[in-house]
């Protein structure tokens, strides 16, 4: 059962406007003012600003080393947050498990994550990496199955730092849009085998399901470089969403005798404005069902696999999903791969 999200976010934030000062000049202003005023969104938090470092030439192994300089507090912030939220005993957590796509080591943020919040030697570790944004789920699912498993709670950590990825110029329109798009965020999310005393509400995992078209596995892309990891995304994604959600929703839906009607929260992952209206449209759901994605995007950006989980903290803010009501979370990622969850409120 989840039963607390908490966020840690980078000191530094800039607008789209002050990205679009920096990126643009005379011969690309006006394709860097289109950008990002198509964006849906108003500032990001970033651990590294272009505005303040020349990240653009760093080798990958110096922005490995930023990662876990950076990361690691934040981590600390969020976790330690979420576990007083739900009244959980850092030395009680039999699982951790971090999801990243922008930066790895070993030994990493899992183990001295662990260490300095206070969780046993003997805690389990579980390492989640490079599927992109759509790992918050799959990492959820398993850290679930550990819990129902083991009857001991779990801690996922979803840590991205997109910023220290910056690519050296020439920028061509698809950088472009990954430059202005990509934003900074670390969550936590408790989950436990029952409702602890210290939460108001909780998230039962009920089903998951997942649907990979290889066909088009280079829509989206994320490759390791001698200039760090560089993202690919085509603007046919959208598309790819659009033919197979119905579908795939369905055929979870379907499983549980419930149909979409019965869905009274969605999360969806805030991977852009035409994202959003691609699984807006394509469900037939009605516009306020995804403003708290919209919400998260505007302030924070496309936050990789972190970004789902702001999601679901918003809205567990905003109209907590009530008990035997059901909520589904949808986030997509290379492969290309959609997921679902489906929860039910307790």
């Amino acid at each position: 059962m989840v039963t607390g999200v908490a966020a840690g976010l980078p000191a530094i934030s800039y607008s789209q406007e002050d990205y679009a000062r920096l990126e643009g000049n005379d011969a690309k202003q006006r394709l860097v003012d289109r950008i990002v005023g198509c964006s849906g969104i108003s500032r990001r938090h970033v651990a590294v600003s272009p505005l303040l470092d020349d990240v653009e030439h760093w080798s990958t192994a110096a922005r490995m080393c930023r990662y876990q300089e950076e990361a690691l507090p934040l981590c600390k912030d969020a976790v330690a947050s979420a576990l007083s939220q739900t009244g959980t005993d850092p030395a009680e957590v039999g699982l951790i498990c971090v999801t990243s796509s922008t930066g790895y080591a070993a030994p990493g943020l899992d183990t001295r994550l662990a260490r300095d919040v206070g969780m046993p030697s003997s805690v389990q570790r579980l390492l989640v990496g490079h599927m992109g944004c759509l790992a918050a789920l799959p990492a959820m699912a398993a850290c679930a199955n550990f819990v129902r498993a083991q009857q001991r709670s779990a801690v996922l950590v979803n840590a991205e730092l997109s910023s220290l990825h910056l690519q050296p110029p020439p920028w061509d329109a698809c950088q472009q849009v990954v430059n202005a798009l990509f934003g900074d965020a670390v969550t936590a999310t408790v989950i436990h085998p029952g409702r602890p005393a210290g939460a108001e509400h909780g998230l039962k995992i009920i089903d998951v399901a997942a649907q990979t078209d290889t066909e088009h596995e280079d829509y989206m892309s994320l490759t390791v470089g001698d200039h760090g990891f560089r993202m690919g995304l085509s603007p046919h994604v959208p598309e790819v969403l659009e033919r197979y959600l119905p579908n795939m929703v369905g055929d979870l839906l379907s499983r549980h005798s419930i149909s979409l009607t019965d869905v009274h929260w969605w999360a969806v992952h805030p991977g852009g404005p035409r994202i959003l209206d691609a699984a807006e449209h394509s469900l037939g759901l009605p516009p306020e069902a995804v403003t708290a994605s919209r919400h998260v995007l505007q302030e924070h950006g496309n936050c990789a696999s972190a970004g789902l989980p702001l999601v679901m903290a918003e809205l567990q803010r905003r109209s907590p999903l009530a008990p035997e009501e059901y909520g589904l979370a949808l986030a997509f990622g290379p492969g290309l791969t959609l997921y679902a969850v489906l929860f039910l409120g307790v």
